[in-house]
């Protein structure tokens, strides 16, 4: 059968304790913080996403009233209500459509031949110029444009056109008149890099830069600092490379890491970037791949801005993290330091029992009081037990107490045992107790015993009882010996050395020696609880006991002078070993028997 682990009990507790508060705060911390998470990066995408909407409404509001511009000019002209062969006529028209187009800088309309008019923004004085023109004359960078429109109805956007003229960049969006599929003219409404760029000067703020660039390429559309590099524009460079730009930190957006959009739940067709300002500071970048809603412009939208504004709640986040596992970690500590605490009065306690159970009770320590009330009451108790177990060890033998918790029994019925049995008295005593007060006699009786009980003790011995200065005791009960009368003989010789030593330093203090005298026999006897059903003793009743005793009034007519005289029966001699010094004495009859015991000396 085999035997189940056994648990400590502070592990146990801490471990249970412990899983609970590790399982239950886990738990919470990582439900709230997938839950922080995942809201955190569905924030930082939605203000990413509107902040993006909005720079694109802001452009679109330009282009659209653009285009429809564009589309009510058709319209105007195809209703005969505009008319190429009236120059002030169109020149009016072109007046009152140009002014409420403020990122506009010029309309030009022309018919078939490239004769027109032009209205243009001029200075930034907010006057307005207007006359006519023939486009191969006076603006001919404005003619492959108009050669395009003959090719195909729709409206488009002319790639970015620097424009010698005017010493500038422009996008120019070109809308063909057409009359029964005939091509008739064109409607060129232009717009310069630099009111593209006052567009982003003004959505844009100390911490929020945006920006313009080409599809497909790194080059600058429009930027709110551009204006500081216009004068490096020309007709093999009509737009900067991002690197040109007086924006140092766009300028290293070569160079910049991407970042997975995923991070920050970033919508579809934004790629997002990082990098580091002159200053250290992060920042992120995010630009789109290409921008359906910009009426056909080539361009697409861009914005850096600090990296606090999507960080910083993960930041949070993660400092939420780490204080949450800091405390889960104290919550352990804390759970391990509770769970020492339940467990150290019952280790204490076990510890203790197991000197109990070996009737080691001067070992045991009392235990502490606890705040934990069914503590308390398990020290109160424990303790009030070793005391009653310890004054209860003074009057039962200790081996007999043993015998019986090993066996787990309650009482020790009479049983006949093989039994050497050892009486002692001291020589003299009653004529040497005279000149002695009642206190002075006690403490020399307890003493004398003690240097004898230890004797006992030590060579397995139980001490019967004590019958005013002599000692009643027995070895082979309550455990068998294998040579029960070699146990006491050697106990006898122990208490002759112990009493000759007691003697030297009581003569040294000008006291008395003491002289003992000491009976051994040894034979069957009657062993086990003797008497009334309420109050018995461990004892051993049988001849043998008797001839003890005779034994040891014997030694006073062997040899009434000795310090120490021990007489052991001719049963006891034949079972020591030769080391065991004897003198013979002869057969002597004591009383109280019949029959002559053969005695022996044992000398010690």
């Amino acid at each position: 059968m085999s035997l189940r682990k056994k648990l400590f009990i502070t592990p146990t507790l801490a471990t249970v304790i412990g899983s609970f508060v590790l399982v239950t705060a886990a738990a919470i911390l990582i439900i709230q913080a997938l839950t922080s998470e995942k809201v955190i990066r569905q924030l930082g995408g939605s203000l990413v996403d509107l902040g993006m909407e909005s720079s694109e409404i802001a452009f679109i509001e330009q282009l659209h009233a653009v285009t429809e511009t564009a589309l009510y000019t058709e319209k105007s002209w195809s209703r005969k209500e505009l008319a190429f062969n009236d120059p002030d006529l169109m020149i009016t028209y072109l007046y009152g459509a140009l002014a409420p187009l403020e990122r506009v800088s010029f309309l030009v309309l022309v018919n078939e031949t490239g004769e027109g008019v032009d209205v243009d923004r001029g200075d930034a004085d907010g006057r307005l110029l207007a006359g006519e023109l023939k486009l191969a004359t006076d603006i001919p960078s404005l003619v492959p444009l108009t050669e395009m429109a003959t090719k195909q109805i729709d409206p488009f956007w002319s790639e970015p056109l620097y424009m010698p003229s005017r010493k500038h960049t422009y996008f120019v969006y070109t809308h063909p008149f057409y009359e029964d599929d005939t091509y008739r003219g064109s409607l060129l409404i232009g717009m310069s890099l630099e009111r593209m760029s006052n567009i982003t000067w003004h959505i844009s703020n100390d911490d929020i830069t945006v920006f313009l660039m080409k599809e497909g390429s790194h080059e600058i559309i429009a930027h709110p600092t551009l204006h500081e590099k216009f004068d490096d524009l020309s007709t093999d460079t009509p737009l900067l490379h991002v690197s040109e730009v007086a924006d140092t930190f766009l300028a290293e957006f070569a160079n910049m890491k991407k970042i997975k959009s995923s991070t920050f739940d970033i919508a579809e067709g934004l790629d997002l970037h990082a990098g580091y300002d002159q200053e250290g500071y992060k920042r992120f970048v995010i630009i789109e791949e290409s921008n359906a809603h910009l009426m056909g412009l080539p361009a697409r939208i861009g914005v850096h801005f600090p990296a606090e504004y999507l960080d910083q709640p993960l930041q949070q986040l993660v400092t939420a993290i780490v204080a949450g596992v800091v405390l889960l970690l104290i919550s352990l500590f804390g759970a391990v330091f509770l769970a020492r605490r339940i467990a150290r009065p019952v280790q204490i306690a076990s510890i203790a029992a197991k000197e109990v159970a070996n009737l080691n009770l001067s070992a045991v320590e009392p235990l502490p009081s606890s705040v934990i009330r069914e503590l308390d009451d398990l020290s109160n108790g424990f303790n009030a037990m070793v005391g009653g177990l310890t004054a209860f060890n003074r009057y039962v033998p200790r081996t007999l107490v043993q015998k019986l918790l090993s066996e787990g029994r309650a009482d020790a019925p009479p049983e006949e045992r093989e039994v050497a049995v050892l009486f002692t008295d001291i020589a003299g005593f009653t004529s040497a107790s005279e000149g002695m007060s009642a206190s002075q006699t006690a403490a020399f009786v307890n003493h004398h015993l003690s240097l004898l009980g230890a004797e006992i003790t030590k060579r397995d011995g139980t001490i019967d009882k004590y019958i005013g200065d002599s000692v009643m005791a027995f070895w082979g009960a309550p455990d068998k010996l294998d040579n029960p009368a070699e146990y006491a003989a050697r106990a006898a010789l122990g208490m002759a050395q112990a009493i000759r030593d007691d003697n030297l330093r009581r003569v040294e203090r000008g006291e008395e020696a003491v002289r003992i005298r000491i009976g051994i026999h040894v034979g069957p006897l009657v062993v086990g609880d003797i008497g009334a059903p309420d109050r018995v003793n461990y004892t051993v009743i049988g001849d043998t006991v008797n001839a003890a005793a005779r034994l040891e009034s014997l030694g006073k007519e062997i040899d009434g002078t000795a310090d120490v005289i021990i007489l052991a029966s001719n049963e006891v001699a034949s079972l020591l070993p030769e080391d065991v010094q004897q003198e013979p004495i002869g057969r002597q009859k004591v009383k109280g028997k019949q029959t002559e015991i053969e005695v022996i000396r044992l000398i010690p």
